[in-house]
């Protein structure tokens, strides 16, 4: 039995590491359909997200899934409107890599599981433990000082990462798997797409139709950059513990951070480099108490049984 659970949680890694350099990799497929107006990619994202998820469903045999969905109204509204927020984050990041501002969507992510620590405090009323508020308040001050000595608000940044943690409360709340509540989410959003895929199409504005050969295979592509890591994440999430999720989610990110400076050469002044400093330190704190705080709870689940084991 232990060497099966070691076996699966080996799995997990792999499943969760492919998922995250996917992601990482992301902005790379982003900006080779970056001629592409913004609104066109995400309809083409919502569309053949809808084609795959439904063959993948079909193939491992839960597309009936779906049916019992329809007695739950309330399951298919909260999906509604988490598929609104998603698509803002989805519009937001394909404009910026499209925009040459990659560096800032990663800014976004790295914020993320510290929004996320906010989020919990004012949403789920989860007290803020004293190195959590540490790491919160030196992510503070660095936003606040790229806005001050940098003289801009990192509003790409922080719109990916506080409509992503809306969107993670959202879905936190709506008992559904990921990959089912995706293709529910992309539905939603499909008659949108279609009709706006068909209103380009009338105008001679659609690039499916009129770009090279090259362009059109990538658009159609858009559905497997769009799921295959949610697939990959999924099965990795499941054999491995939050803390080990949360500690490998910062590959994604640091991958994209790495193209965007050193392959496409996107601006690292020594202001914008001061301000990721100051996040990487504030997540660093972040995972090491999260790490301590999670062996401490093992170590009180292991220490009640051991003096009932020995007063026996």
């Amino acid at each position: 039995m232990q060497n099966l659970s070691a076996n699966e949680h080996q799995k997990g890694i792999y499943y969760a590491v492919a998922a995250f350099v996917m992601w990482g990799l992301v902005p790379v497929y982003f900006k080779a359909v970056d001629d592409v107006p913004a609104f066109e990619v995400l309809a083409h994202r919502v569309v053949w997200s809808v084609v795959f998820l439904g063959l993948f469903l079909l193939l491992k045999g839960k597309l009936s899934e779906l049916t019992t969905l329809r007695n739950s109204p309330k399951i298919l509204l909260s999906l509604g409107l988490s598929a609104l927020v998603i698509s803002i984050n989805w519009l937001v990041f394909i404009w910026a890599v499209s925009e040459q501002r990659i560096v800032e969507t990663t800014l976004g992510y790295f914020i993320n599981p510290l929004i996320n620590i906010v989020f919990g405090f004012f949403i789920f009323s989860e007290r803020l433990r004293f190195l959590q508020l540490i790491a919160v308040a030196i992510a503070t001050i660095a936003v606040l000082y790229q806005i001050i000595l940098i003289g801009e608000l990192p509003w790409v940044a922080l719109t990916l990462a506080t409509s992503f943690s809306i969107y993670s409360v959202l879905r936190k709340k709506i008992p559904i798997d990921s990959i089912t509540g995706l293709l529910v989410e992309t539905l939603w959003l499909f008659p949108m797409a279609l009709v706006y895929m068909i209103w380009l199409s009338s105008q001679s504005n659609f690039v499916l139709l009129n770009g090279s050969t090259e362009i059109q295979m990538l658009l159609l592509a858009a559905g497997l950059v769009t799921s295959l890591p949610l697939i990959a994440f999924a099965s990795g999430a499941r054999r491995l513990s939050l803390t080990m999720v949360g500690l490998l989610q910062y590959i994604g990110p640091s991958i994209a951070f790495l193209i965007a400076v050193f392959y496409y050469n996107e601006p690292m002044d020594q202001n914008r480099l001061i301000t990721f400093v100051m996040i990487w330190i504030a997540l660093a704190i972040f995972s090491v108490e999260g790490i301590l705080v999670q062996r401490r709870k093992k170590q009180d689940l292991i220490t009640p049984n051991t003096e009932e084991s020995t007063q026996g």
